[in-house]
């Protein structure tokens, strides 16, 4: 094993979104300079970052130019093709590896491997064809639901099919590009357990995060989770154990369904810090960033201790669509903190920013995190 990469260093960044904005500012923090690549301008890491690389992922020259002048390469968007990866790796490490990042960006690679070894997931197929879409709904049952097996977050690219009457429509859309089909979930709740490995095997996490989400995208994330502490252990023994399968050195969140009679499902995974982490910024010693900053660099793992329960609440570009929300009336409330992450062009669905508020327990601060966000649009 080679020595830990020091402050001082220049660590790369594939994607250049508010996850690579918010681990810039953690290796500022730290003293290290930051190189993001991505083929968006003026964005949220680059905003934060040293140098700002602008170029096609299947530029492989220019990836291999951005790799050569960095000390190690993560990523905070795991779309990234992996020839892009593979051409980094070349000359720096790659971590997590690409290979990790190769099964997690494909549903179907992703849950294929989980039932492999032996995690627990909702019943599935693969969809290439109408034939096997009937055939894989024959053997599933219904409700059910249909996902793009690639590039799919926020509910893009998912079809619930209710009934028989619904699969017209869809037989064409299975030919265009490979599906999965999963078991609809009658769910109790949803949680995830965002947890780090350090290149020397260590493990830590920050305990099981409640989470919602309105139109499939996430709204608010409460911790503890104050789930029964049979379910938090099963939860936390899960993810860990992913992370080994996986050989993951970096931050990985396992995203759970807790079925109504009590039991874990894995739902997806996101080789990467995630958005119902970013309460740790706030309310933790160490938060997912800096996290993902020393495992990657090679330094020890940071302390996970949670000062007071914590809740977020997401702020989507729907907030801005009668004008610019009145930030002022939610910094009224001293104990929440403002994350905008400086992207330019508000859109219904896209999200902008976040609040986090601590307080002495979780229902309390979620119930206040909610009134700073509705405080943003008075009366509207």
């Amino acid at each position: 094993m080679s020595g830990p990469i020091l402050p001082g260093s220049v660590i790369g960044v594939l994607g250049s979104g508010q996850l690579g904005r918010m681990f810039a500012l953690a290796a500022r923090r730290m003293g290290y300079r930051v190189h993001t690549f991505s083929p968006d301008s003026d964005t949220p890491t680059g905003q934060i970052a040293d140098v700002e690389i602008t170029a096609s992922y299947d530029d492989l020259d220019a990836v291999r130019r951005f790799a050569s002048q960095v000390r190690v390469l993560t990523f905070e968007f795991e779309n990234v093709p992996a020839a892009t990866t593979a051409a980094a790796a070349e000359l720096v490490p790659v971590r997590p590896s690409g290979e990790v990042l190769f099964t997690t960006q494909n549903r179907l690679r992703e849950k294929t491997f989980l039932r492999q070894h032996g995690f627990p997931t909702t019943e599935f197929r693969a969809v290439r064809s109408a034939e096997e879409l009937r055939s894989a709904l024959q053997e599933i049952g219904l409700p059910a639901v249909l996902k793009t097996a690639g590039y799919g977050y926020d509910g893009k690219g998912q079809h619930r099919i209710a009934s028989l009457a619904e699969i017209a429509p869809l037989e064409s859309v299975v030919q265009q590009q490979d599906h999965i089909l999963e078991a609809f979930v009658d769910f109790a709740c949803e949680l995830s357990v965002v947890a780090a490995r350090g290149l020397d095997g260590a493990l830590c996490h920050w305990g099981p995060i409640l989470n919602t989400h309105s139109r499939h995208i996430l709204d608010t994330s409460v911790c503890p989770a104050g789930l029964p502490g049979s379910v938090e252990k099963e939860a936390v023994a899960i993810a860990h154990a992913i992370l080994e399968a996986l050989d993951v050195v970096g931050v990985l969140c396992v995203e759970f369904f807790l079925t109504r009679s009590g039991r874990l499902l894995v739902n997806e995974l996101a080789p990467r810090p995630h958005n119902s982490g970013h309460l740790t910024i706030d309310a933790c010693v160490t938060s997912q960033f800096e996290q993902q900053l020393r495992a990657v660099c090679g330094l020890p793992l940071g302390a996970v201790t949670q000062l007071k329960p914590a809740a977020m609440a997401n702020l989507l570009g729907d907030l801005w669509r009668d004008g610019e929300p009145d930030w002022t009336a939610a910094c009224r409330f001293p104990d929440v903190k403002l994350h905008l992450y400086g992207k330019v062009e508000a859109r219904v669905g896209r999200k902008m920013g976040h609040l986090t508020t601590l307080a002495d327990t979780a229902e309390e601060a979620l119930r206040r995190v909610m009134a700073a966000r509705a405080a943003l649009r008075p009366g509207r």
